[in-house]
């Protein structure tokens, strides 16, 4: 868009661009996380307590994801609007 522009977008697009593929990381770290967790589970028995925190801790990551996904989603719109010929 930028190259359509010939000039640079605003700072918040890049800046919602990380947080978003940060927000994505994030995410798939929480998710590895779960899942060995539970692959040691069911070698060692039930300590349901940690297994509560891994799955609240990829709900949390999983929130952030929807909401930067949601701000992504406005500044490429407004982005894209920017570089319309008028």
């Amino acid at each position: 868009m930028e190259r359509l522009r010939s000039s640079p977008l605003h700072a918040n697009i890049s800046t919602a661009l990380d947080k978003h593929l940060e927000s994505i990381h994030v995410v798939q770290a929480r998710r590895k996380d779960e899942i060995v967790n539970a692959s040691s589970q069911q070698r060692h028995g039930p300590p349901r307590c940690q297994d509560e925190r891994v799955v609240l801790a990829l709900a949390v990551a999983l929130r952030a994801l929807c909401v930067a996904t949601r701000k992504v989603r406005t500044v490429l719109w407004c982005a894209f609007q920017m570089t319309l010929p008028k």
